[in-house]
């Protein structure tokens, strides 16, 4: 099935545009030394002493990848990814459709995914943009929490109804794949309702960094995931 093939060439794309994409805007804020007197040269709140934030949670990704020239590389690739998660969706969503015999069906991780990619789209075209407005700020706050909502919905949802179909389907995927899968998005939403509580108190500032660069790469994980699941057809 060609739609099989398509996934799985989504799914590589979308977890390695944005993963690059945040590594390299860490890369540019402890290296800004690297760019000076160029005319690339990184704006002073955009630079930071060395830091592995995945495990010191020594700045966000917002503070990584929201100034000049972070965002050049940011933005696009973010962009470029909600394009192509918007894709992921659909065709998942078509497939599905010929898996269970029907046609014009949308399943409900096909609507979460896409509002999951909209949201990804807004907040990168928003970052950066200083407004001192607090509804502005609220707003840019939401935008990125649906994001996280949708995007969690989808991927449990998506592996819910792999899963109602495994033995149907058994000779297209690899069932410890989806295993993967199911476990992974299980500590998603552990890990999410565990930590709300820290996440929205002040405070634990290293710890909300380091929770939000692993998070979003389990998050993208998940499309990984996607590209090992499906036998190569």
């Amino acid at each position: 099935m060609k739609e099989i093939a398509q996934i799985r060439k989504l799914s590589l794309w979308i977890f390695i545009i944005p993963l690059l994409g945040i590594n390299l805007c860490l890369f540019i804020t402890v290296n800004h030394h690297l760019l000076e007197n160029t005319i690339f040269t990184v704006d002073q709140i955009g630079r930071s002493n060395f830091t592995f934030p995945y495990f010191d949670g020594g700045l966000s990704i917002s503070r990584a990848s929201r100034t000049f020239p972070a965002y050049l590389v940011f933005k696009p690739s973010m962009i470029l990814t909600s394009i192509l998660v918007y894709f992921y969706w659909s065709k998942n969503n078509k497939i599905f459709n010929t898996f269970n015999s029907t046609s014009g069906i949308n399943y409900k991780f096909r609507t979460f995914g896409i509002i999951s990619a909209i949201c990804l789209a807004i907040h990168a075209v928003l970052l950066g943009v200083e407004i001192d407005i607090k509804i502005f700020k609220l707003f840019r706050r939401v935008v990125l929490l649906s994001f996280i909502i949708f995007e969690i919905a989808a991927q449990g949802l998506l592996v819910h109804s792999f899963y109602k179909l495994k033995d149907k389907i058994k000779d297209l995927f690899n069932p410890n794949i989806l295993m993967c899968k199911i476990l992974l998005v299980s500590i998603l939403i552990v890990v999410a309702l565990v930590s709300l509580p820290i996440v929205v108190t002040k405070g634990n500032i290293h710890f909300k960094h380091a929770l939000e660069w692993n998070y979003f790469v389990g998050v993208i994980l998940f499309y990984l995931f996607t590209r090992l699941l499906w036998k190569k057809i």
